[in-house]
């Protein structure tokens, strides 16, 4: 109605000056910046800003001879929905919604992946902190004006970043989170094994995603299961099982070396010989099992090993980390590896997660072996890692579950990632490139991997760790707490523990794993204020053996600890 009253008005104006031409026309609100300032005009001529709106926004706009120009701008009478009529200047008056963002260049403040590709997640270059990036379109504007993603030309690289890496000016981006506070701890921390320097990685904050019909529970009780057909389909056994305890998440193998679980479009384009030994029913198992635990109220996670894999290798040796004398694909641990460097193993690996998130609906991605192989300080100098980018491995370790969680949060789940335990020691960056706080600070959940049985006799104070399953996780976890105080926006620390036997090589004699010692490993967690649960490492997952640590899983931690602390009145 009021479009209408206004339209009337200069119509009526029009009819009484014959001089006067108007033209009326919509156009949209544009601006170099997120809102757009508009103005009322009074009779002498006196300019006085009305609103900050949103740009984007659509308005009717009324182009005469008479058009107030004031100081030397030109200022135009608008209609706009709910506020009625103003005056906008003439450069935030556009006639497409293309038009509306009118950044030309912005600053890099985050190193991130220029993504050529939205729908494969191809990547296609770096942008580096500091890098002036020229700005060519954009992805989709939210109503508050907002971008999602740039486009972005960089050489003769035209692709997408996020609008979260970059900022308007080379002194914000040159600039490092909070310097004072934090650069002091990481320059702190030494490369004494290789891996990197702490300070080379990226701290700034990131914001938490909620995914509105995917909710993560507050502590996750998980159970791992294999990939393997024999469990996959006794899948109801497991579920009567789990509602018998408090057990209410389920990992799921999607990849593992060598073992992939089902023939995905992912695997055929990229890795048939991935897709040659998957299961020819898998398809129909996975669905199945997600949908029956989702369906009884189970949050299902689908784990995926990365830079381990012998297939993909096998497939694309180029990927491989090679032997400098040979040429020849790298053999480590009775496996291939990829390069974490290589970006066409990220996407990989990120296609192959966003198709199980897509087929059927897994919660969370929950990625292993995302490092470079270990024990290798004997052998640096023999390999190539093809290290195009010229990064350090904890850089490139980072630089991955950035890209990982943007891509797969896209897709509306939540992201994992597997570290070894040592990764929560202090003073230095691990040899394989896992740098806790780096990795922590990025994605959703991080999960330490402090099996009892990999500890040495007398680490952290405690003798024979493998049979002090209290006391070596108790001790771990406070490890834990200094890394995650150093970390600006930490993730949910969700831990794996040791659900198998301890291994005869390290001692005969060792425990077993059934309730009693599984129940000591997560409370030493709690104990050190890790809340956020626990997954089971048993790699058969024969449920035979969970049957035999049943009195573990009965019991909410999370409560418990939360009763106790109200009682003590502990924050």
């Amino acid at each position: 109605m009021k479009n209408i009253f206004f339209l009337l008005v200069l119509t009526v104006a029009t009819l009484v000056s014959c001089d006067t031409e108007i033209i009326f026309g919509s156009r949209y609100l544009a601006s170099e910046t997120e809102t757009v300032q508009l103005y009322s005009i009074d009779e002498n001529n006196r300019v006085k800003l009305s609103h900050i709106v949103p740009r984007g926004g659509k308005v009717t706009a009324a182009f005469s001879k008479k058009e107030k120009i004031i100081n030397g701008e030109k200022y135009i009478p608008i209609e706009m929905d709910n506020i009625g009529s103003l005056f906008a200047k003439e450069q935030s008056l556009v006639k497409t919604q293309q038009e509306v963002v009118q950044e030309r260049a912005l600053w890099v403040r985050t190193p991130t992946s220029i993504i050529t590709d939205r729908e494969t997640s191809r990547i296609g270059g770096l942008a580096e902190k500091g890098e002036h990036i020229r700005i060519v379109g954009f992805e989709s504007l939210d109503a508050n004006g907002h971008v999602a993603r740039y486009k972005v030309q960089q050489d003769s690289i035209e692709g997408w970043v996020y609008s979260k890496y970059l900022v308007r000016t080379q002194e914000e981006a040159e600039k490092r989170y909070m310097a004072e506070k934090y650069d002091k701890v990481h320059k702190a921390i030494r490369n004494r094994f290789g891996g990197g320097e702490a300070i080379g990685c990226d701290f700034y904050p990131v914001e938490r995603v909620k995914f509105k019909y995917n909710t993560m529970p507050e502590a996750c009780y998980s159970l791992y299961l294999t990939n393997s057909p024999a469990v996959l389909e006794k899948i109801e056994d497991y579920i009567n099982f789990a509602r018998e305890t408090q057990i209410n998440t389920f990992v799921i193998d999607i990849k593992d070396n060598e073992r992939p679980g089902y023939k995905s479009e992912a695997m055929r384009k990229y890795s048939p010989t991935n897709y040659k030994y998957a299961n020819a029913k898998g398809v129909a198992l996975y669905k199945n099992a997600v949908s029956r635990l989702q369906k009884e109220g189970f949050y299902v996670v689908g784990r995926i090993t990365c830079f381990k894999d012998s297939h993909l290798v096998k497939d694309h040796p180029e990927v491989a980390i090679t032997e400098l004398a040979t040429g020849r694909p790298f053999r480590h641990n009775k496996a291939y590896w990829p390069s974490a460097y290589n970006r066409q193993v990220w996407q990989f690996n990120v296609e192959l997660a966003k198709e199980a998130v897509r087929k059927f609906g897994f919660n969370e991605i929950n990625f292993d072996y995302v490092r470079f192989p270990d024990r290798m300080t004997r052998v640096e100098s023999l390999i190539d890692y093809h290290n195009l980018y010229e990064e350090s491995k904890v850089q490139a370790i980072q630089r991955f579950v950035q890209y990982a969680c943007d891509e797969i949060h896209a897709v509306g789940a939540y992201v994992s990632i597997d570290v070894f335990g040592e990764a929560a020691n202090p003073g230095y960056t691990t040899a394989y490139g896992q740098y806790w706080p780096a990795i922590s600070n990025i994605c959703d959940v991080i999960c330490g991997m402090p099996y009892p049985d990999h500890f040495s006799d007398g680490y952290y104070g405690v003798k024979e760790p493998w049979n002090h399953p209290y006391d070596i996780l108790k001790a771990w976890g406070v490890c834990v707490q200094g890394r995650q105080e150093v970390t600006p926006t930490p993730a949910i620390a969700r831990t794996w523990i040791q659900a198998y036997p301890v291994m005869s090589h390290i001692d005969p004699e060792g425990l077993r794993y059934n309730a009693e010692d599984v129940e000591q490993e997560i409370r030493g967690l709690y104990d050190a204020g890790l809340m956020g649960g626990y997954i089971t490492w048993h790699s058969g997952s024969k449920l035979s053996k969970y049957r035999a640590q049943k009195g573990a899983f009965c019991i909410d931690y999370h409560t418990e600890w939360t009763k106790w602390k109200r009682a003590n009145h502990i924050e």
